[in-house]
């Protein structure tokens, strides 16, 4: 684990949290919270997307908001739903950001989660006759996106003001930001489709198989058939994997009242996404000294280079920030961690 972040689901509304905490107070503690964690050397602060629920939704003010306020932390999503998405505007406003925080954005982008809305992509003005989840939209959107991000020319120029046979490509081009695009993958041929397009793995928190193996097992032999593929495309330039894990240090009594007390049951989970049986990975508590072994132990962490902890993001900004420099401060190190101070984040030969 060279670098870690945190992955914020941004709910909020009713039951999310006491004293009226609603996507005002979410949006602006989502802001100090990543302030916090550049401060503290966190490498990355990225934001799940969600459409029609009382949960963070279009990302992109949330991360400029971050931009301004920072100077080291990548600023990112995991993931944006492509289904709810136009690929060339998503393309400009990508650039546009990245140019503006100085080369510091990462977008996981995926076909998406399961969401409250019945086919709620077609209310944003998208359909798919070919496929009721609409992957198969989300994957030529996605195409489509990355072409434009890398400055191919996608359209035919007026011939009235350029003469015939010119064509234009977005505006504006940030060069670079095609290698900090992710796709969130939840099987292993999900994942070597991403090693096809040249973008990075962002493994998901679940994943659409259940095999009897662990979670961890599943997502290593996603990340090993991911980097397989990739040295089969002939890419030349290395990628970054990511996985994603709920870690909690138990360092003073609260953490305890609010973590530890439950953790030794928990393990991974077995349910039911879309109709498909799938695997959920186990929560982390404990001391930092056991959670290092155990961590240590966890075969998908071994091969990623990026770690995500997810946060409980209504628990308020002192509370996660507590989280995080613990886990900075007390058990990332001993996995390997380079705080923001040494760089930006980086792929791992193999």
């Amino acid at each position: 684990m060279k670098s870690f972040g945190f992955l914020s689901f941004g709910h909020y509304g009713a039951g999310s949290a006491p004293g009226g905490y609603g996507a005002k107070e979410a949006l602006k503690q989502a802001v100090d919270i990543a302030v916090g964690a550049d401060e503290i050397g966190v490498n990355g602060a990225y934001f799940r997307v969600h459409h029609f629920a009382e949960q963070a939704a279009s990302p992109m003010p949330v991360l400029s908001a971050i931009a301004a306020k920072t100077s080291r932390i990548e600023v990112g999503t995991g993931v944006i739903d492509m289904r709810y998405e136009n690929p060339l505007y998503l393309a400009e406003e990508a650039a546009a950001l990245d140019l503006l925080s100085d080369q510091r954005v990462a977008l996981g982008i995926s076909r998406g989660s399961p969401e409250p809305a019945l086919r709620g992509w077609e209310s944003f003005g998208y359909t798919d006759p070919t496929e009721p989840k609409a992957a198969n939209m989300a994957r030529e959107k996605f195409s489509t996106f990355v072409a434009a991000v890398r400055g191919e020319e996608m359209t035919p120029a007026d011939p009235a003001q350029f003469g015939p046979g010119r064509r234009l490509r977005i505006e504006p081009h940030s060069p670079g930001l095609d290698r900090r695009i992710w796709w969130g993958a939840g099987s292993g041929s999900t994942a070597e489709w991403a090693a096809e397009q040249g973008v990075n793995l962002m493994s998901s928190t679940l994943l659409t198989e259940a095999t009897g193996a662990s979670f961890a097992e599943l997502q290593r032999e996603q990340i090993e058939r991911y980097r397989a593929a990739w040295t089969a495309a002939g890419h030349d330039w290395t990628p970054r994997v990511s996985v994603s894990r709920s870690i909690f240090p138990i360092t003073t009594n609260l953490d305890d009242l609010y973590f530890g007390r439950r953790s030794g049951a928990e393990g991974d989970q077995i349910g039911i996404i879309d109709d498909t049986r799938s695997t959920f990975g186990r929560t982390y508590a404990g001391e930092p000294d056991r959670l290092i072994e155990e961590l240590k132990a966890d075969v998908a962490v071994e091969e990623a280079d990026t770690v995500l902890l997810t946060i409980p993001s209504q628990i308020g900004v002192d509370y996660n920030l507590h989280i995080l420099e613990s886990f900075a401060e007390h058990v990332a190190p001993a996995l390997g961690w380079k705080p923001n101070t040494e760089g930006p984040a980086t792929g791992t030969s193999f």
